[in-house]
């Protein structure tokens, strides 16, 4: 028997299958962090003695380790306009993992009707970049039937989506306006710290117009120095606004971190204003944690 795993939690798994939910333990093997289940996995199931058990994954087209999901093909990256305040490094990052696990992201700003100008800002910087972004209000609707749209298109080929963000950005009250018959627990922003509360605490796939859509458990970092996300050689390629600049740097091993407008296409492009300081400064904040990484 084969199915998709749509939520896992103490070590048992809930697998999707033609015949309906099974919930389900993985053998052994594939409990161990290399080989572990992911949520979205593809697998087999077996049930030797009258009790089913995960025993094959079939291979993945992706996984990724935060949010941990596999087999992912868009991913929006929700933040807010205000409170809790981006952190654009941070996005970037999520952004730079999405591009290079081949996964098509778009920008997704909630809250815009407590701080429309803050919100209109950070669309302009990433729509400059050539990432899709829709301005949301879960309040008002605003935005809504747009995403609504865009998300369709996505899940109509049999897609698997996931929404991903810091906590309290409003990522599960979005999606229970998005996904009808989905309800979601949702929580406040804390006024003293500006953190919102974790109120999805694992990942969660929902059957949806041919496809899945995930919820994710916020996060307020992505540790490239503890974790394996991608190595330096690859850093450039994660930046998509970058491309159009690659070979024409004076020097073959401009790294584009430090060099002046004079050597560096990259740096000429961001005094120019052709891309963003921000993304910049997040590329070489990541150059620097990636250079230090014993295996380079």
């Amino acid at each position: 028997m084969r199915g998709v795993v749509v939520k896992g939690l103490g070590g048992l798994f809930e697998v999707l299958t033609a015949e309906g939910r099974i919930v389900c333990r993985a053998r052994g093997t594939l409990k161990r962090d290399e080989e572990k289940v992911l949520i979205g996995d593809r697998v087999e199931l077996e049930s030797p003695d009258g009790e089913f058990v995960v025993t094959k994954v079939e291979p993945r087209k992706n996984a990724l380790i935060r949010p941990p999901i596999a087999n992912l093909d868009s991913l929006y990256c929700v933040i807010a306009a205000v409170r809790p305040a981006p952190a654009l490094e941070t996005l970037d990052k999520l952004l730079a993992i999405a591009e290079n696990k081949a996964i098509r992201s778009a920008l997704v700003i909630t809250k815009t009707d407590d701080d429309p100008v803050s919100a209109d800002r950070y669309a302009e910087l990433y729509r400059r970049v050539g990432y899709p972004v829709f301005l949301v209000s879960s309040v008002s609707g605003e935005g809504i039937d747009e995403l609504r749209s865009d998300l369709s298109s996505r899940l109509a080929s049999g897609g698997t989506a996931a929404f991903a963000g810091a906590s309290g950005v409003g990522k599960s009250t979005l999606l229970n306006r998005l996904l009808p018959g989905v309800s979601l627990e949702t929580g406040e922003i804390s006024r003293r710290v500006e953190r919102g509360r974790h109120t999805t605490r694992h990942v969660e796939l929902f059957p949806e117009g041919g496809g899945f859509v995930a919820d994710t458990p916020g996060f307020s970092m992505l540790d490239f120095a503890r974790f394996d996300f991608f190595s330096l050689p690859e850093l450039f390629d994660a930046f998509p606004e970058f491309s159009v600049y690659r070979g024409k740097c004076r020097y073959a091993d401009c790294t584009h971190t430090g060099e002046g407008p004079d050597e560096c296409a990259v740096a000429r492009a961001v005094r120019d204003g052709l891309i963003p300081r921000s993304r910049h400064d997040s590329y070489r904040a990541l150059f620097a944690t990636l250079k230090s990484k014993p295996d380079w």
